[in-house]
Protein backbone atom coordinates (compact mmCIF):
# COMPACT_ATOMS: atom_id res chain seq x y z
CA UNK A 1 0.00 0.00 0.00
CA UNK A 2 1.34 3.42 -0.68
CA UNK A 3 1.16 6.18 1.70
CA UNK A 4 2.61 9.78 0.93
CA UNK A 5 2.79 11.92 4.24
CA UNK A 6 3.16 15.55 3.44
CA UNK A 7 4.24 18.41 6.04
CA UNK A 8 5.61 21.96 6.43
CA UNK A 9 2.68 23.91 5.66
CA UNK A 10 2.05 26.99 7.53
CA UNK A 11 0.97 30.69 8.16
CA UNK A 12 2.99 32.85 6.96
CA UNK A 13 3.20 37.02 6.15
CA UNK A 14 3.84 37.49 2.17
CA UNK A 15 7.22 37.71 0.81
CA UNK A 16 8.34 34.66 3.64
CA UNK A 17 9.67 30.81 2.40
CA UNK A 18 8.19 27.69 3.67
CA UNK A 19 9.40 23.94 2.67
CA UNK A 20 7.53 21.76 2.07
CA UNK A 21 8.51 18.09 2.62
CA UNK A 22 6.63 14.37 1.73
CA UNK A 23 7.83 11.12 2.44
CA UNK A 24 6.79 7.83 0.81
CA UNK A 25 6.29 4.10 1.57
CA UNK A 26 4.89 1.30 0.11
CA UNK A 27 6.41 1.24 -3.54
CA UNK A 28 10.35 1.84 -5.16
CA UNK A 29 10.34 5.83 -5.14
CA UNK A 30 13.47 6.14 -6.96
CA UNK A 31 11.65 4.48 -9.91
CA UNK A 32 8.74 7.20 -10.71
CA UNK A 33 8.56 11.30 -10.88
CA UNK A 34 6.84 12.81 -8.19
CA UNK A 35 5.00 15.72 -8.34
CA UNK A 36 3.37 18.83 -6.37
CA UNK A 37 -0.05 20.07 -6.56
CA UNK A 38 -1.97 22.35 -4.88
CA UNK A 39 -6.06 23.29 -4.42
CA UNK A 40 -7.43 26.46 -3.30
CA UNK A 41 -11.18 27.37 -1.88
CA UNK A 42 -13.40 26.32 -5.14
CA UNK A 43 -10.92 26.19 -8.03
CA UNK A 44 -9.39 22.96 -9.55
CA UNK A 45 -6.46 21.35 -8.69
CA UNK A 46 -3.39 22.53 -10.11
CA UNK A 47 -0.23 21.48 -10.93
CA UNK A 48 2.55 23.32 -9.14
CA UNK A 49 6.16 21.25 -9.64
CA UNK A 50 7.45 18.13 -11.19
CA UNK A 51 10.86 16.32 -11.06
CA UNK A 52 12.00 13.01 -12.75
CA UNK A 53 13.01 9.44 -10.77
CA UNK A 54 16.75 10.40 -10.98
CA UNK A 55 15.98 14.56 -10.46
CA UNK A 56 17.58 15.19 -13.56
CA UNK A 57 14.28 16.52 -15.08
CA UNK A 58 12.08 19.10 -13.31
CA UNK A 59 9.12 21.22 -14.98
CA UNK A 60 6.96 24.49 -13.25
CA UNK A 61 3.72 26.12 -13.61
CA UNK A 62 4.60 29.44 -14.29
CA UNK A 63 3.14 30.58 -11.66
CA UNK A 64 5.49 29.17 -9.50
CA UNK A 65 8.66 29.04 -11.37
CA UNK A 66 11.91 31.16 -10.07
CA UNK A 67 10.39 31.01 -6.77
CA UNK A 68 9.84 27.45 -5.78
CA UNK A 69 12.53 24.93 -6.19
CA UNK A 70 11.19 20.90 -5.94
CA UNK A 71 13.66 18.30 -5.35
CA UNK A 72 13.74 14.97 -4.13
CA UNK A 73 16.41 12.24 -2.27
CA UNK A 74 15.69 8.90 -3.09
CA UNK A 75 17.88 7.85 0.09
CA UNK A 76 15.40 9.46 2.15
CA UNK A 77 11.85 8.35 -0.01
CA UNK A 78 11.49 12.08 0.01
CA UNK A 79 10.43 14.82 -2.12
CA UNK A 80 10.63 18.66 -1.38
CA UNK A 81 9.13 22.15 -2.54
CA UNK A 82 11.14 25.27 -1.45
CA UNK A 83 9.12 28.45 -1.99
CA UNK A 84 10.43 31.58 -1.53
CA UNK A 85 8.32 34.88 -2.30
CA UNK A 86 5.58 33.38 -1.27
CA UNK A 87 2.38 35.45 -2.42
CA UNK A 88 -1.05 35.63 -0.97
CA UNK A 89 -2.38 33.51 -4.26
CA UNK A 90 -0.43 30.56 -3.12
CA UNK A 91 -2.62 30.22 -0.46
CA UNK A 92 -4.04 26.42 -0.71
CA UNK A 93 -3.44 22.83 0.56
CA UNK A 94 -0.70 21.45 -1.33
CA UNK A 95 -0.68 18.06 -2.13
CA UNK A 96 2.11 15.80 -3.09
CA UNK A 97 1.51 12.58 -5.65
CA UNK A 98 3.71 9.85 -7.27
CA UNK A 99 3.89 9.43 -10.82
CA UNK A 100 2.97 6.67 -13.07
CA UNK A 101 6.29 6.96 -15.26
CA UNK A 102 9.34 7.70 -13.92
CA UNK A 103 9.56 11.34 -16.45
CA UNK A 104 7.70 13.91 -15.09
CA UNK A 105 4.33 14.86 -16.35
CA UNK A 106 2.37 18.11 -15.52
CA UNK A 107 -0.82 16.33 -15.78
CA UNK A 108 -2.58 15.32 -12.62
CA UNK A 109 -4.35 11.76 -14.57
CA UNK A 110 -0.48 10.98 -14.45
CA UNK A 111 -0.81 10.41 -10.73
CA UNK A 112 -2.10 7.73 -9.09
CA UNK A 113 -0.85 7.93 -5.65
CA UNK A 114 -1.81 11.01 -3.56
CA UNK A 115 -1.27 12.84 0.09
CA UNK A 116 -3.45 13.86 2.54
CA UNK A 117 -2.33 17.42 1.94
CA UNK A 118 -0.93 20.26 4.14
CA UNK A 119 -2.33 23.88 4.35
CA UNK A 120 -0.16 27.42 3.12
CA UNK A 121 -1.53 30.39 4.45
CA UNK A 122 0.02 33.34 3.05
CA UNK A 123 -1.26 36.54 4.68
CA UNK A 124 -0.43 40.16 2.58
Amino acid sequence: QVQLVESGGGLVQAGDSLRLSCIASGRTFSMYAMGWFRQAPGKEREFVAAISWSGGSTNYADSVKDRFTISRDNAKNSVYLQMNSLKPEDTAVYYCASCRVPYQNPRRDQYDYWGQGTQVTVSS
